[in-house]
């Protein structure tokens, strides 16, 4: 993250596209130019589940993030990150721990745009926490660097004793032992 506006931060995606850089270097100084920014990131920015947030703030898409994003949340981070994602057009993206430190609310919001996201690209996911995972349409359980099993979520729960299923199983109970 740039200590700039999300906007920028956003549009940075699209650096490599020389219309992209023209409207991100004309957006600061030119309100037209800006306009036009906000209104071509918008649709991104409502996939990735971050353009509600955005909007909450005093100057919208000119309100500065911060030096590495220290005035955005974790998932905010997130969701600003997956944004920009979205006008790359990656055909290969890769999640590590994409909601390890969030909370359930926002945990939600990010995997609806991380799912939003992956439709269109080849995308790898890693991580600890199994719901992150679930729709994936192969998961690799792994131990210790080895692969344990691989199949759909449901493939998985199926395995009497299985491994992924354990990992599930225990999940869910320290989840429901929170409630």
């Amino acid at each position: 993250m740039f200590n700039d506006t999300v906007a920028y931060n956003i549009a940075y995606g699209g650096v490599k596209d020389k219309t992209w850089k023209a409207l991100v270097d004309d957006s600061a100084t030119d309100e037209k130019r800006h306009d036009e920014l906000v209104e071509n990131i918008k649709p991104l920015c409502e996939r990735a589940q971050i353009h509600d947030y955005i909007m909450l703030k005093s100057k919208g898409y000119q309100e500065k993030v911060g030096e590495r994003g220290l005035k955005l949340s974790g998932g905010e981070k997130q969701r600003v990150a997956i944004a920009r994602a979205l006008l790359k057009k990656s055909k290969i993206m890769c999640f590590d721990e994409a909601t390890a430190a969030l909370d359930t609310e926002t945990e939600r919001q990010v995997q609806l745009a991380i799912d939003d996201v992956a439709q269109d690209s080849t995308t790898l996911m890693i991580a600890h926490r199994l719901s992150t995972v679930r729709n994936c349409d192969k998961i690799i359980a792994l131990k210790h660097g080895v692969i344990q099993e691989q199949g759909t979520h449901d493939e998985l729960l199926a395995i009497p004793g299985g491994y992924y299923k354990g990992l599930w199983e225990k999940q869910a109970e320290s989840k429901e032992a929170e409630r």
